[in-house]
């Protein structure tokens, strides 16, 4: 069984797909979901880092740096529980559907790169999306480290992407250095 779909006794019963009717149920789902970018039938995760990118480029004119880094500080600490509501509601311990991990992740890359163009942009949503799927070495000890229901688990869905999100900066940084 793939580890990231793997059930629990602990979950309110068999794992369900979910639907608009599922995200529509409670706050914490539609966030979860990423207002429906989590329910596209391929690649739920790219789905949800173009919709963050997408809003992350029609936010920026309106917030202060600091103002995004408190948005994106809050957006965080609000994904935890919807992930862990959500997950669990679910029934699986790390649905791919869930992607708002994805979303803050790299609302906090653009946040750090910023004032990258499109090129730069670009990069890094490649980078990016490379690390969380491939998850090797930082992604793949959060990935594995913080499994279950709950706020443990919660917080994992979280962490491996903030991982996938550091692995991502230490690239541009590199590439920014030589």
């Amino acid at each position: 069984m793939n580890p990231s779909t793997e059930t629990f006794a602990d979950s309110p019963g068999p794992p369900r797909r979910p639907s608009a009717r599922f995200m529509l149920t409670h706050p914490a789902h539609c966030m979860a979901l990423g207002f429906g970018a989590g329910l596209s039938p391929v690649a739920p995760g790219t789905a949800g880092t173009l919709w963050a990118w997408l809003v992350f480029v029609v936010m920026a004119p309106w917030f202060s740096p600091l103002q995004m880094g408190l948005l994106i500080a809050l957006a965080s600490l609000l994904g935890w529980w919807a992930s862990t509501v959500t997950a669990k509601n679910i029934g699986v311990t790390d649905p791919g559907s869930i992607v708002w991990d994805e979303v803050v992740a790299f609302w906090l890359i653009l946040w750090l790169i910023t004032p990258a163009g499109f090129s730069g942009q670009l990069v890094a949503f490649v980078l990016f999306r490379f690390f969380d799927a491939v998850k090797f070495g930082p992604t793949a000890w959060a990935d594995r480290s913080f499994k279950g229901f709950g706020w443990r688990g919660g917080f994992g869905i979280m962490l491996d992407d903030f991982a996938a999100a550091f692995c991502t900066l230490l690239v541009i940084a590199a590439w920014r250095f030589w």
